[in-house]
């Protein structure tokens, strides 16, 4: 009872500290997302605090330089991402910019792969691409003459392409008229399962402590005269 009751109460109390952190989490990102756009034709480096947030940029993509990421669904069909990187004007940086699903038929019919030439004004949402749990072997076989990868990673994008890229990407706005199909996942963050985890260790602890008290106020069988 001494090991174990503290130890439960201490899981249960690491649980509501983690479910404390997942709340702050969720009114962050709501805070970011109503924050005036950042306008990525001014020195933008640092990433920290600015996932989701609003940006705008003014540049030319770089169609020369795009990819498919592979395997990507949209209402049950599958398709790819089309990631096209964007210099930006008055800076000379380059980002990536996801402009959104095509279907592999449509992808079939496009030759080549539209993409708006000229100067050109995007809005969309900071994003960090990041790798799968288990990274595999990223190939640069085509499709229609355009790279198509597994998945993206600006590591191995700027190593491909030779351009030094800013260390996020955009996700581009489905109000932009140019690009593809573009419904993109609202992060859903809940402290309800570190709840239900904490619930559990307390009860844990509750538990240990009722059977030690059973135990311990048991009565010894009464003594046979001789």
């Amino acid at each position: 009872m001494v090991i174990l009751a503290p130890l439960f109460c201490g899981l249960g109390l690491w649980q509501l500290d983690r479910a404390e952190q997942k709340r702050n989490l969720a009114t962050n990102l709501e805070l970011r997302r109503k924050q005036p756009a950042l306008s990525l034709n001014q020195t933008l480096s640092e990433t920290d605090g600015a996932e989701f947030r609003k940006v705008v940029a003014h540049g030319r993509f770089l169609s020369d330089k795009t990819i498919l990421i592979e395997n990507r669904k949209h209402l049950g069909k599958t398709g790819y991402h089309v990631i096209t990187p964007m210099k930006l004007n008055d800076t000379g940086e380059v980002v990536l910019v996801n402009r959104g699903w095509v279907s592999v038929a449509q992808l079939e019919q496009a030759k080549p792969l539209p993409t708006p030439a000229g100067e050109i004004l995007i809005h969309g949402a900071i994003n960090l691409p990041q790798p799968p749990a288990i990274e595999l072997s990223l190939s640069d076989a085509k499709t229609q003459g355009v790279p198509h990868w597994p998945y993206l990673t600006l590591d191995h994008f700027s190593r491909w392409s030779g351009l030094q890229i800013l260390p996020f990407a955009i996700l581009q706005s489905p109000e932009d008229a140019q690009g593809f199909i573009r419904q993109w996942p609202t992060p859903q963050i809940s402290d309800a399962m570190h709840i239900g985890y904490a619930v559990q260790w307390f009860a844990f602890a509750l538990i240990t402590l009722m059977i030690w008290l059973r135990l311990s106020l048991r009565k010894k069988p009464a003594e046979v005269a001789t």
